[in-house]
């Protein structure tokens, strides 16, 4: 993640290199992946609950 912003800041101010930003790709990838993953399993523990 502090790698992910690193890049991002760099962008904004300097500009990234090829390399730089073809890595800036893969992280994001990385990161979404993980954050799907996480966000599925919370969905699949949620139990809902009605009032009768």
């Amino acid at each position: 993640m502090d790698r992910i912003n690193e890049l991002a800041k760099k962008k904004k101010t300097v500009g990234l290199t090829e390399d730089e930003a073809a890595e800036q790709l893969v992280l994001r990838e990385e990161y979404l992946k993980a954050f799907r993953k996480s966000f599925k399993q919370q969905l699949d523990n949620v139990e809902i609950v009605y009032k009768d």
